[in-house]
């Protein structure tokens, strides 16, 4: 009788130990400013992968309330999972939020290659998005890229 109950006890050990793996994982991911090519005040961490690499990668992007990433698009597939708060997001050429779509957290969808889509963030919100790099954004209107601002 104790074998089956020690069984037991070193089962939930080994659960509980890796809950608490995983999540020193989440809060170990490294956060920095995001890429320039994303307008000023997002965050970013990879989580997986190297988005500067042709292989899959995942990233998080953390969105101050309010944020908005003008109509763009990307050369490959991308999956974007709502970790927190709320992302709107609208497929076209003018950023028009009236048209947008709210994912709330644990929301997921994707955007096929070449989509033009723009995307504002409600309240501070946690994107996770999953594509094949090397990353890459363009912008529909080439005056709303960031990186080239000022020039």
């Amino acid at each position: 009788m104790r074998a089956p109950l020690l069984s037991v006890g070193m089962l939930f050990c080994a659960v509980a130990l890796h809950a608490q793996g995983a999540s020193a994982h989440k809060s170990a991911l490294s956060w920095g400013p995001a890429p320039a090519v994303f307008p000023k005040g997002a965050k970013m961490a990879v989580v997986r992968g190297d988005p500067s690499k042709a292989d899959q990668f995942t990233v998080e992007l953390s969105l101050p309330n309010g944020y908005k990433i003008p109509p763009h698009f990307h050369p490959t597939d991308e999956t974007v999972t709502v970790k927190k708060g709320t992302l709107l997001v609208g497929m076209g050429d003018s950023l028009d939020l009236s048209k947008a779509k709210a994912m709330k957290a644990g929301k997921k969808g994707s955007i096929p290659a070449q989509q033009h889509h723009y995307a504002a963030a409600r309240g501070a919100t946690v994107i996770s998005v999953k594509a094949m790099g090397p990353f890459a954004m363009t912008y529909v209107n080439p005056a709303d890229d960031p990186q080239k601002a000022g020039q």
